[in-house]
């Protein structure tokens, strides 16, 4: 697989990265070794880099992921990205991006993980109960200790970006993108291509939506986070549904996968670097990752364009915000 720059950073990465949110535990149970297996195979097709987070089970996905990788995770040309600043609180998560909170979580990151530094570390989310100058002169002072390699946020706005990095600027930026939700395209990313922001986008196959493996019968576990999310319910759902059936075939009109096509598209954005793709099983990563060698015409985008004309778009709150 190729390699991109991430924005302006020396890091050289594939343009599909491994995302490990499924690992913690919040899509239903998860086959220890089916995902270790994910994990390799992503290795075997020329992916080196990954991204996970604290909060993804608070340590089940980073030991998870530590433990797929093996030795790996210590090669100079495995990149591995974590998240942090949420805090668990009774059944649920409260955002807290204070000095001490990061520290620690640090600490119990780098320990899951079994690495002497984080590759790229972000904030998971921002926090209106600490300043942006208190958070990002704690990681400065991680980046000084040799902790942190490279610093980024998820989920942050240009005014937030732009706050933050007068401390310390900020090298990355993950916020969710795909053919149902764009509204990133209005000035998130124009802002991260101006000032050189390295942009991994997560949700590349609408949480699944994409992948194709949906239909009007589908039901998900009351234990799957997708169960209570308006984009697997109602009417926008069924509407979809049938904008991915003129995807699907699209796609197969040029030898494609659903996913394949879905994960283009992203990458076809110019201030777009990485699209993060997760999976539980080795299929999941085979039925995406040849999305990074496909480069779409004007021709193509431009009936991707229609074809979406009829879709229910989403916007507002992730749906794993905290």
């Amino acid at each position: 697989m190729r390699r991109v720059r991430l924005g302006e950073t020396a890091l050289s990465v594939s343009p599909i990265c491994f995302g490990t949110w499924q690992f913690g535990g919040d899509w239903g149970d998860v086959d220890r070794d089916e995902a270790k297996a994910a994990v390799r195979r992503a290795l075997d097709l020329g992916v080196n880099f990954f991204d996970t987070a604290q909060a993804y089970g608070f340590g089940k996905a980073e030991q998870l992921l530590a433990e797929a990788l093996g030795e790996d995770i210590r090669r100079d040309d495995v990149i591995v990205a974590t998240k942090g600043g949420l805090r668990p609180v009774g059944d649920g998560i409260e955002r807290d991006s204070s000095p001490a909170w990061l520290r620690s979580g640090v600490e119990a990151s780098l320990e899951k993980l079994g690495v002497e530094a984080i590759d790229v570390y972000q904030v998971h989310w921002p926090d209106p109960d600490v300043p942006f100058e208190e958070t990002a002169a704690a990681l400065k002072d991680l980046v000084a200790e040799g902790k942190i390699r490279h610093v980024g946020v998820s989920n942050f706005d240009p005014r937030q970006m732009a706050e933050f990095s007068r401390t310390l600027q900020i090298e990355t930026l993950q916020p969710p993108y795909h053919l149902f939700r764009r509204e990133i395209e209005q000035d998130v990313l124009p802002w991260c291509r101006e000032h050189g922001i390295g942009v991994l986008i997560y949700g590349p196959l609408a949480h699944g939506l994409l992948s194709g493996r949906f239909d009007r019968d589908t039901e998900l576990p009351d234990d799957d986070w997708r169960s209570g999310s308006d984009l697997f319910s109602g009417e926008a759902f069924r509407r979809n549904l049938e904008t991915v059936d003129e995807l699907r075939a699209f796609a197969e009109s040029r030898a494609w996968t659903l996913p394949e096509l879905a994960v283009a598209w992203t990458l076809a954005n110019p201030a777009v670097h990485v699209a993060i793709v997760g999976g539980r099983r080795p299929a999941h990563v085979e039925g995406a990752a040849g999305g990074a060698e496909i480069e779409l015409s004007s021709d193509d985008l431009g009936e991707i364009d229609r074809i979406m004309e009829r879709a229910a778009q989403v916007a507002g709150p992730s749906p794993e915000a905290a």
